[in-house]
């Protein structure tokens, strides 16, 4: 397949133009290479020098992302943004994000596959963000203990950023947003639900969730936004027949 092609796979499969004007990120295609053919997409979390490298030596044609480089504003092409094109120029490698499509896709995005990965059931648009809904709440045919939620999800309790374990011992109703969405612990309280999974942990929430009596696991940033490019990856294999690779760089955050 060509870039064109690819990238048009992307952007269509993603829904890109439902998002216009509601993301800061520069969905779509950030930076081209000059292949005539694309062979191997890799997918990562983050565009950063590590997954740039990383995607050069697997011989990746190109890097698809949720994290990408463009945020709204102008950025000079200096020094460590400098540092990170010239490794993508070097290797030839394109560049494609996708942010907020890829949190609320309902196959592929972060906020879906974890609720099919911990049996979620009657799915719920969920977690107001800029206006729009991007994650999800369910209900478990069968309740949860948080350990056993950390277990499936995170590989166990320690691997957690933070658990606050407010509510009840065992867990039937869940709410989702994946990433930096804590302030969405409000929504979760506000609908009664048992427990708010989301990535980043945040000091101003402890009294809230508290009081409320809501348990909250904060999984970790990158955790929490590893799945949707897997799922992604996955998707696009068995839909193109092109070669794909996840490239795993954990920050712990």
């Amino acid at each position: 397949m060509t870039l064109n092609e690819v990238t048009n796979w992307l952007t269509k499969y993603l829904h890109h133009d439902e998002w216009s004007g509601k993301d800061v990120s520069l969905n779509g295609l950030q930076v081209s290479c000059q292949k005539s053919q694309i062979a191997r997409v890799a997918f990562a979390v983050d565009a950063c020098q590590q997954t740039f490298q990383k995607a050069a030596v697997d011989g990746a044609d190109l890097l698809a992302v949720h994290h990408g480089l463009f945020w709204g504003q102008p950025l000079p092409v200096t020094e460590g943004h400098y540092r990170r094109l010239k490794t993508l120029f070097d290797a030839d490698i394109a560049l494609f994000a996708s942010h907020l499509p890829l949190d609320a896709h309902p196959v592929c995005g972060n906020n879906a596959v974890i609720a099919q990965v911990l049996g979620l059931e009657d799915l719920l648009p969920f977690g107001t963000y800029h206006g729009v809904k991007i994650g999800f709440s369910g209900r478990l045919a069968t309740p949860l203990t948080l350990d056993r939620v950390c277990e499936i999800l995170l590989g166990g309790r320690d691997q957690a950023l933070q658990i606050l374990p407010f509510g009840k011992p065992a867990v039937t109703t869940v709410g989702i947003v994946s990433g930096g969405a804590t302030s969405e612990v409000r929504e979760a309280i506000s609908e009664g639900l048992d427990l708010y999974i989301t990535g980043d942990a945040d000091h101003t929430i402890y009294h809230e969730a508290f009081e409320a009596g809501i348990n909250v696991i904060s999984g970790g940033h990158y955790a929490t936004e590893t799945w949707g490019v897997r799922r992604l990856a996955e998707v696009m294999a068995l839909e193109t027949g092109l070669s794909t690779v996840f490239l795993d760089s954990p920050t712990g955050l």
